[in-house]
């Protein structure tokens, strides 16, 4: 199998590339290394690709910028790929307001350069969308909650498993990065529903994992791990610090692609995050990444939230689990963070 993966230097990009890799399939990246761009020298990426290039010896580089329409259409009529992963974005609804023009492009305009692309030149190919819960905006907030010791938590019986594909995605505030999420997506579903094109959308919670850049505009598990390690100074926006977050490891979001893959439909939606079981406040978090670390966590406290903040969001994977009975939870949120410890650990270890 071709596998064109976008994003390929990145959290789930990397992940994916390693797990189709690893089974001797032709990997084809695409990344230009933007998350340097958009977050600076911290962000950069290009330690992913060097590993990447080293590892698999089917993995082939493409530093392409998905804005570029005529070279998007020109790489997929060359390679015309078995499948397809859209995992590159830009990532943070904080950063995006700040500059709206290049949210938006590589977002929403960078998607449709894509989906078009596989139209006329794989139009049987899986296309499988990395969206986010972020496309509900903050109507998850309105649902009826209760403040616990050290989280929010739902208290609506309907609620109970979690957030549903059934959210509505509209009359919410979202952040112009939601807004430039929610174009792609449904997009993607378009392109499965009106063409008859095998497309999903997966609309992630938090995705992590070891070889997760994680900074403090994006990244949230990843990014407390290091400030953990480091003695950085963890900042809590607003919630009294019991946000409520599911976390899934990018291996686990690799083996639902992989049964995708197999048996694609068109024009899906699947929330796909660590569910309730995998879910943690930031309070919660800090206990976790200091269990296995030895070190207290130091942080502060912003009364102020971040614009559209979920307060408590966990994924319902009912929907995910009966369209595919096979896939399901491998990872722990407590083994996650165990190799997150040791992932920062290691990549300090060798700079």
């Amino acid at each position: 199998m071709k596998l064109l993966v976008t994003g390929s230097s990145g959290l789930i990009g990397s992940e994916i590339s390693e797990f189709f890799g690893g089974q001797g399939h032709e990997i084809h990246g695409v990344d230009n290394n933007q998350r340097a761009e958009f977050f600076g020298p911290q962000g950069d990426t290009s330690w992913n690709l060097e590993r990447l290039s080293e590892s698999i010896s089917t993995y082939h580089h493409h530093a392409l910028d998905i804005r570029d329409r005529a070279a998007v259409l020109a790489l997929l009529s060359k390679i015309r790929p078995n499948a397809i992963v859209h995992a590159a974005a830009q990532p943070s609804h904080d950063r995006a307001a700040a500059i709206p023009f290049d949210d938006f492009d590589v977002n929403a305009v960078g998607t449709l350069n894509l989906l078009e692309s596989a139209r006329q030149s794989c139009p049987d190919s899986p296309f499988i969308h990395m969206s986010t819960n972020k496309v509900y905006g903050d109507a998850p907030n309105e649902i009826e909650m209760e403040e616990q010791e050290t989280r929010w938590e739902y208290t609506d019986q309907a609620y109970i498993h979690g957030i549903p594909e059934t959210m509505r995605i509209d009359r919410s505030k979202h952040s112009l990065f939601g807004a430039s999420k929610v174009a792609a997506d449904v997009m993607a579903q378009e392109y499965g529903r009106y063409f008859g094109m095998p497309t999903c959308c997966l609309r992630g919670g938090c995705l992590t994992g070891p070889n997760h850049s994680g900074v403090e505009l994006h990244g949230f598990l990843s990014y407390l791990v290091k400030s953990n390690l480091e003695d950085i100074e963890y900042k809590i926006f607003g919630y009294k610090g019991k946000q409520v977050r599911d976390n899934i490891h990018a291996e686990d979001v690799a083996h639902f692609i992989e049964a995708f893959i197999e048996n694609p439909r068109s024009g899906e939606t699947y929330n796909i995050g660590g569910g309730k079981a995998n879910s943690c406040s930031i309070l919660e978090a800090f206990d976790l990444a200091e269990e296995f670390s030895g070190k207290p966590q130091r942080f502060t406290y912003l009364e102020e939230n971040r614009i559209g903040d979920h307060v408590c969001y966990y994924s319902d994977l009912r929907k995910l689990r009966k369209h595919y009975p096979s896939w399901d939870i491998r990872i722990s949120l407590r083994e996650t963070i165990r190799q997150l410890v040791e992932g920062w650990q290691n990549r300090k270890q060798n700079s």
